[in-house]
């Protein structure tokens, strides 16, 4: 089995079906070194000069899964296939009109194709029952069309194409919000979209006001406005706020309360704070973002995209298990620098499916560079995730990425040169920027910078099983000992007996019989406020933002539970998701 690299026969599995490049029967990469060596040096090939230096520098931090890119990339670089090695992308603007809404399906259809996640906002589709005067139609709504999106991305699914992912938003002051907030309460409805309603702070407010809310939409003709109520709001797709129609007014707390129910009993929908997200992001001077990718961790622009890598923590704990264990800041600085340059080189040598993608992707140079394996390296360092000191550890590792991917941006712009929506004054001036250490402010005054943003904590689900059944991403451990269903190419699923990381490596080095030590904790034996409590201290550190499911028990109160989702907003957090146990959404995991 290749006992060197893969310790169990899930992740060779997911090596051979996922991401070992072979043409029909032709296999091309023998081993997973030879998929590290193709990766190597075809992000290498963006470089100007020594491309075999920078080919070995990255061969030595993915050997062993140091480092991990995200899937499309392992799967696409060096295969000469028409695929795009960006992992998600947010579309650009749906307009509402029939031949809009068709072109934005068509390209959502040669994005998935490519093997792409695609968000998609459809705030800016008219309500359910309004009159389309161009044509004198009734307008269907645009849950009718997400109907569609979800049949195409089923039909891609039926020709073998990569498992298709998508996230559908809608602004909590849209008039057909509460028809999305329970379009998912039917068991065959929308199956592949995740959803997330776009929650302003003006909605905040009236619901700790206990205010009316008004369900509006934008006026698209001018002789329109003096026929109806309007109110000023700033919308989806627009540069600045438009005059919309008050279709509308409903109770905020009611309507609060309709969103927090439908996610108690199904888990869905999630809630994005939008204007926080508008409010940090970096280049708050050209965009106004209103979709994430499919997983909530990179709020994206009209044809953004996610260019994911991921470093294991698990490799950095030194002497795990015993009182002389620590993290090894320095190893993860020297990995951060290199998987900073390694990101940035995707984006020159990936395919994209649309132009607008490509061009988008070389404006703004966005990477998001994270981790996974922070709840094993805890457990090997002795401590319990739930506690202050897990924090802080996780703190210091997710500040020292952050600071030294910044310095190494700042020093890609002066080798080769600045992402080209680069405004001096107006990326200074941005939330995130603010909060950074003067000298890193000083640098990118004085230099500029490579890359617009840098950091996130991507779910890294299948990756980190590929690197030997890590904990994935920000998350405790799942369980210690469980079966998971795996997707296999006949299109059916198997069941995989899989043993946590840190927990074989314990049995490894101790006796198995012993009694597990008291850092052996797994997410059901976590309350959501610890959950919550480890995404909000990381989040400072985080340009882009966290992929985290708060796990809550079946029995878990309601009223206990609402309150969660204010607390992530008190904690500054971009986005909140929870999972209850439910009929509806099963488990992959048991």
């Amino acid at each position: 089995m290749n006992l060197k690299y893969f310790h169990t026969d899930i992740s060779r599995h997911i090596w051979e079906t996922k991401y070992r490049f072979h043409n029909g029967d032709v296999i091309h990469d023998q081993t997973i070194e030879d998929t590290w060596w193709r990766i190597a040096k075809s992000l290498a090939n963006a470089e100007n000069n020594e491309k075999k230096y920078w080919a070995q520098k990255f061969f030595d931090e993915l050997k062993g899964f140091r480092f991990i890119p995200g899937g499309r990339i392992q799967a696409g670089a060096g295969t000469g296939h028409q695929v795009t090695l960006l992992n998600c992308f947010v579309m650009g603007t749906i307009q509402d009109s029939m031949e809009s809404i068709f072109d934005s399906l068509k390209e959502g259809a040669l994005t998935m194709q490519q093997g792409g996640g695609v968000g998609f906002d459809f705030s800016t589709l008219r309500p359910h029952g309004s009159l389309a005067k161009a044509t004198g139609t009734i307008a269907s709504g645009p849950i009718s069309f997400m109907r569609i999106w979800d049949s195409m991305c089923a039909t891609l699914l039926s020709t073998g194409a990569r498992r298709g992912a998508m996230m559908a938003t809608l602004r909590c002051d849209h008039p057909d919000i509460e028809e999305f907030i329970s379009a998912k309460q039917d068991n065959n409805e929308l199956r592949n979209f995740n959803l997330s309603v776009l929650v302003t702070d003006e909605f905040i407010n009236a619901i700790q006001n206990d205010e009316d809310w008004q369900l509006v939409f934008p006026i698209s003709n001018a002789d329109d406005k003096g026929q109806h109520q309007t109110v000023m709001r700033q919308w989806s797709g627009e540069v600045r706020p438009t005059t919309c129609r008050i279709f509308k007014t409903i109770n905020a707390r009611n309507l609060w309360d309709k969103i927090m129910h439908a996610t108690y009993e199904y888990a869905e929908p999630g809630v994005l704070f939008i204007d926080r997200i508008n409010d940090q992001n970096n280049l708050w001077y050209k965009e106004n973002i209103s979709a994430t990718n499919p997983c909530g961790e990179i709020p994206l622009p009209a044809y953004g995209a996610c260019d994911l890598g991921a470093i294991n923590l698990t490799h950095f704990v030194k002497h795990p298990y015993t009182e002389d264990s620590y993290i090894d800041l320095n190893g993860i600085k020297e990995t951060t620098t290199v998987a900073t340059r390694m990101l940035d080189n995707v984006i020159d040598v990936s395919k994209f499916p649309l132009p607008q993608q490509k061009q988008q992707a070389l404006n703004c140079r966005r990477i998001g560079l994270g981790f996974t394996g922070l709840a094993d390296a805890l457990i090997m360092l002795g401590l319990d995730y739930g506690k202050q000191s897990s924090r802080d550890t996780a703190v210091d590792i997710m500040k020292t990425i952050c600071y030294t991917a910044y310095y190494t941006s700042i020093n890609l712009a002066e080798e080769k040169e600045v992402f080209p929506s680069f405004k001096r004054d107006e990326y200074l001036a941005g939330g995130f920027i603010r909060s950074l250490p003067k000298d890193i402010k000083s640098k990118i005054k004085k230099h500029g910078i490579r890359n617009s943003h840098l950091i996130t904590i991507a779910p890294t689900g299948t990756t980190s099983i590929l690197a030997n059944n890590i904990s994935s991403g920000i998350e405790p451990v799942f369980d210690f000992s469980f079966s998971r269903k795996v997707l296999e190419l006949d299109g059916n699923y198997k069941n995989y007996q899989l043993k946590d990381y840190a927990y074989s490596l314990w049995e490894t080095m101790k006796n198995k019989d012993a009694s597990l030590p008291h850092q052996f904790v797994t997410a059901k034996m976590l309350s959501p406020k610890e959950h919550l409590k480890m995404q909000a201290a990381l989040q400072p550190y985080v340009d882009n933002a966290i992929s985290k499911t708060i796990n809550v028990p079946e029995d878990f109160p309601y009223e206990e539970f609402q309150s969660l989702y204010m607390l992530a907003f008190k904690n500054n957090l971009k986005g909140c998701t929870t999972y209850r146990p439910n009929l509806i959404t099963g488990s992959i995991l048991s």
